[in-house]
């Protein structure tokens, strides 16, 4: 029996193909390769939420954006009264397959009182939140209302004259629009952002009459200059931002790119309170005062004596009671550096330009959309061609009938079938089958001189309409007028004044966080085994002699300032970099400070150099067994956003023999295993940028043997010199007369 069931499993290994064919046994798994997976199961979701949900299409809409915003037009929301939103959400379901609370969430959105547009589509009663809270939530959709807003009469102008595709919905019950025909160029209007697979889409909001200028810049003259009329971003919630030219024009190139925003304020002096009313998008409320209180419980703000947050119908406020002698502006600037009172913003214009996803510079999305327009115009105007045309023909075909109107009636009269009415009106006028169908549902009463003279008249009209509609169909420049005219009209029509200052960088008082480290002489150690100790002058005159671990010795002392910076490498190729002044004060009796405790190091990590540094000129030096040596530019470790660890911070391919910092140029002494000394000056060796350069050879190494120590070259140190120093390198250096020289290595 055993033996059966073993061959049972041997035959559970089948093929591809047997796998697909389901020919497996109950309970037995099939193999198959992890990319065949992916293929057939993971990339059809991605590309789902790529194309069809995430990402903004040129229309400047996400497709549950669409769906939901075309059931409420449908709704007959544009005009009509306000309905209960739980009724706009179930009408949604019918075209877009999500549960409720998603739809609520993004009707939510587009509200006018959540506030997250610069120009939102659907005017609202009741509470939907604000987009700068993270706590205040919308009511539930059983207790709010909406309709459409005016403004949002701009997405859906003509869409039922054929300007946009349409589609069935998810159960080919309902047709639903691919895009909007929007008079604007909505995708830079009002502020949007995705996360799909593998990309993700963040536009920032423009000004309305600022995009509809440029847009109307770029038709008449595509080389127009977009940083003229398109001033910089423009968020709903306000806030000063830090205009950088070359910044905002590399966005607007390369649709990347990142800006900063900070929170405006007014101070009441009477009360002595700054009262914060504009915060950046990337933030809310409670953030900033969350922030705020940890800042005080760890005493880096002393400043305050309480942080509230009083918003309330009439706009968000934070009011922030200061303590006497506070300088406002000084302290705001402090909050500005510490807290995400000033924040970047960073851009991604990922749009979908038909079922593909492109990050495109501001240009490029205005190209993009003015051919997507002009295809909407050409499509209105074509189809009012075709109803005109159609009107004139069956006018026409009136026109022969009108003038001879008995003999019409005897025509009808005479026909003893009524099929045959329509073919015999056809012969006695030479009229096609159209025209005398039209002909013969004519109203007896219509059969009158005033009738007749009115319908030519028509004709007279229709045609010289059809002659304007055939001259804008074979000219791109006529359809562009046409689009000009329109973006004038919505531009001084809803056209709204900056809610985002611009300010220049230097127009606001910076914070320094060196002026809030008090700066004194100290004196600092470094030991062996990690161990640091920042002890002051006075201490050191009092105390006693060091204090260590056993087997432990200082391998590093320095005499320096406070403000000084200090960077630690490590045994796993990193550095850790802080301030002298994140240590505190202690005694020379005190073991001091565990530094990768201090530092949070990686598990198992030691820091086994120290490196004081002040504005990072000269270079690291790192020796290696082999006999090379890396020089590194201490630039190369300098970073703008004072982050705290780096890692490649040095080769890790080759066994490190020292290291050390050399502010200046200066000569070494490298001995090697076989007694051989090799006297170098560091100006000699190539300069590097790169952190984990392997460098160049210096002191070549016979086999079997390696570099054991360098030290500083000091004058006295050999009694002649010239014999350790070669003229070209590598080099294999002198041998060490031991009964002369003395040298003491690191």
């Amino acid at each position: 029996m055993a033996k059966k069931k073993k061959e049972v499993v041997k035959k559970a290994i089948l093929t591809p193909e047997e796998a697909n064919a389901s020919i497996i046994g109950s309970g037995l798994v099939a193999e198959q390769p992890i990319s065949d997976t992916l293929k057939t199961n993971y990339m059809p979701y991605a590309m789902s939420v790529i194309i069809s949900r995430a990402i903004p299409e040129i229309d400047g809409f996400k497709p549950a954006h669409r769906k939901l915003l075309y059931t409420m037009y449908t709704m007959g929301l544009l005009k009509g009264n306000k309905t209960k939103s739980a009724n706009i959400v179930g009408q949604t379901m019918k075209l877009n397959p999500h549960g409720d609370a998603a739809i609520y969430d993004t009707l939510v959105r587009l509200t006018r009182a959540n506030e997250a547009l610069l120009h939102p589509y659907v005017d609202s009663k009741g509470n939907f939140g604000k987009a700068y809270s993270r706590d205040m939530q919308a009511s539930a959709s059983r207790y709010t209302e909406a309709k459409l807003d005016s403004f949002a009469e701009e997405l859906f102008k003509d869409i039922n004259k054929d300007t946009v595709t349409f589609v069935d919905n998810y159960d080919a019950t309902l047709k639903e629009p691919t895009l909007f025909p929007v008079t604007f160029p909505s995708i830079l209007v009002n502020a949007n952002v995705g996360i799909a697979v593998g990309m993700a889409s963040n536009i920032c909001p423009f000004n309305l009459k600022e995009v509809c200028d440029t847009t109307i810049g770029l038709i008449r003259n595509p080389d127009h200059d977009i940083c003229e009329t398109l001033l910089a971003p423009d968020f709903p919630g306000g806030g000063n931002l830090i205009y950088k030219r070359q910044d905002i024009e590399n966005i607007y190139n390369t649709g990347r790119g990142s800006f900063k925003v900070r929170a405006t304020y007014k101070y009441d002096k009477s009360n002595n309170c700054i009262e914060i009313v504009e915060i950046p998008p990337t933030t809310s409320c409670e953030q900033v005062i969350e922030k705020v209180i940890d800042l005080v419980k760890l005493k880096k703000i002393t400043e305050i004596n309480d942080i509230r947050d009083e918003t309330d119908i009439n706009g968000m406020s934070i009011a922030i009671d200061l303590k006497r002698g506070i300088d406002p502006d000084k302290f705001m600037a402090k909050l500005y550096k510490l807290t995400s009172l000033e924040d970047s913003f960073s851009c991604n214009f990922n749009v979908l330009i038909g079922t593909v996803p492109k990050v495109m510079g501001v240009g490029e999305i205005l190209e993009e959309w003015i051919a997507f327009r002009m295809e909407c115009v050409r499509a209105r105007v074509f189809y009012d061609f075709t109803k005109t045309s159609e009107k004139l023909h069956l006018l026409k075909g009136l026109s022969k009938i009108l003038l001879d109107i008995d003999k019409a009636v005897r025509i009808v009269r005479e026909t003893e079938a009524e099929s045959d009415v329509v073919p015999n009106l056809m012969i006695g006028f030479g009229i096609d089958e159209i025209q005398a169908n039209y002909v013969a549902e004519i109203k007896l009463r219509h059969l009158n001189r005033e009738y007749i003279l009115n319908r030519l008249k028509d004709v007279e009209d229709l045609e010289k309409e059809k002659d304007r509609l055939e001259g804008i169909l074979n000219s791109k420049a006529k359809i562009k007028g046409i689009i000009v005219k329109e973006l004038e009209g919505v531009a001084e029509k809803y056209g709204k004044d900056r809610l985002t200052k611009i300010v220049a960088p230097g127009d606001e008082q910076e914070y320094d966080v060196e002026e809030e480290v008090p700066d004194y002489p100290v004196h600092i150690f470094f030991t062996k085994e990690g161990y640091f100790k920042k002890v002051t002058p006075q201490s050191l005159r009092m105390s006693n002699e060091q204090k260590l671990k056993e087997n432990d010795e200082i391998t590093q002392a320095y005499e320096t300032s406070n403000r000084k910076e200090l960077l630690f490498f490590t045994d796993k190729h990193q550095v850790y970099k802080t301030r002298i002044s994140t240590f505190d004060d202690t005694k020379i009796s005190n073991l001091g400070d565990y530094v990768p405790s201090k530092l949070d190091m990686d598990e198992g990590e030691r820091a086994i150099y120290m490196a004081l540094v002040d504005d990072y000129k000269g270079n690291m030096l790192f020796f290696f067994e082999n006999g090379k040596v890396a020089k590194v530019d201490m630039k190369a470790y300098y970073t703008k956003n004072n982050r705290k660890k780096l890692i490649s911070a040095y080769c890790e391919k080759m066994p490190l023999t020292t290291m050390m910092y050399a502010p200046e140029e200066c000569e070494f002494v490298m001995e090697s295993s076989n007694g051989r000394m090799l006297l170098v000056n560091s100006s000699v060796l190539t300069q590097k940028t790169t952190k984990n350069t392997q460098g160049v050879a210096v002191m070549t190494q016979k086999k079997g043997h390696r570099l054991i120590g360098v030290s500083v070259y000091k004058e006295g140190m050999f009694n002649k010199p010239y014999r350790y120093r070669s003229k070209a390198l590598p080099a294999a250096g002198s041998i060490k007369q031991a009964d002369t020289e003395q040298l003491s290595l690191i």
